[in-house]
């Protein structure tokens, strides 16, 4: 779609020649949902793809995922990764968890997904699950960091503030070397996310994440020292999902949703704790 309101790209070289953030401005990273309807109210678009951060970079402490890595690039990891990386084939699980064909994934950023902050963004629950920090740099101090996690707050709803950018996301290595166990729920094939729960279970010590993403309005993770009872388990996802935390929308209710949860929950419970 053409943006007719826009009358300036800028394209940096360095983040920090954007030192002031006015009404109207925009990051573009991959602009497959900047240029899929009117933006009415941007007139600047300031180009992320100029900056030429690389995509992924694997080190011994884990995996660093700028935020204008693109999905097809994430994907294609998961047969590169290292052999220790047993939570990898999560990428590919999750950038097919996409409402969208392969050549959007082309475009769409890991980044892009992670801001929208949709309860149905796979990126989100991916990161998530993997116990991602984001690092936000805003235009007016330092960089700071927090928890995917924690960083969406509800629908269309994060914690940045105006400018602020996201510049990568930490994927540490415990999280990569954990089992996993991956369960989705969509109303047709190739439909949107009803609910999408992810285990990981460490292998040396036990501990057990559950993250709840797509059915809540932002994502639940529940930690347990081990694997839980199955009432313990039941427990643990009342007492963290009250009812109004369920999303309401043409894709599932919230009755649904909470009843896929607790199946799925299950489901995943025994698996890891086999």
């Amino acid at each position: 779609m053409d943006l007719h309101t826009v009358e300036q790209v800028r394209r940096p070289a360095r983040a920090e020649e954007i030192a002031s953030w006015e009404a109207g401005f925009a990051w573009l990273a991959g602009g497959t949902w900047l240029f899929s309807e009117p933006q009415v109210d941007v007139h600047t678009l300031i180009d992320l793809e100029s900056l030429q951060w690389p995509s992924l970079h694997a080190t011994a402490d884990g995996l660093e995922i700028a935020s204008t890595c693109k999905v097809v690039e994430l994907d294609r990891l998961t047969h590169k990764a290292p052999s220790d990386w047993k939570a990898a084939p999560l990428f590919r699980e999750c950038c097919r968890s996409f409402l969208s064909s392969f050549k959007i994934w082309n475009e769409a950023t890991v980044g892009g997904n992670i801001v929208m902050s949709l309860p149905a963004g796979p990126m989100i629950s991916l990161t998530a699950a993997l116990e991602g920090i984001c690092t936000l740099w805003p235009r007016d101090g330092q960089p700071r960091q927090i928890a995917v996690v924690d960083f969406v707050t509800g629908e269309h709803q994060n914690v940045l503030a105006p400018g602020e950018l996201l510049r990568s996301i930490h994927l540490p290595v415990h999280a990569l070397r954990k089992k996993f166990a991956f369960r989705r729920f969509t109303l047709t094939h190739l439909g949107r996310s009803e609910v999408l729960l992810i285990g990981t279970r460490c292998p040396e010590h036990g501990e057990f994440l559950l993250t709840i993403t797509a059915g809540t309005l932002r994502p639940i993770q529940l930690t347990f020292a081990a694997v839980p009872a199955a009432t313990e388990l039941k427990r643990a996802i009342d007492d963290a999902v009250p009812f109004s935390l369920y999303l309401d929308d043409p894709h599932g209710s919230p009755a649904h949703r909470q009843h896929l949860t607790y199946y799925f929950a299950e489901q995943i419970r025994a698996e890891l704790g086999n």
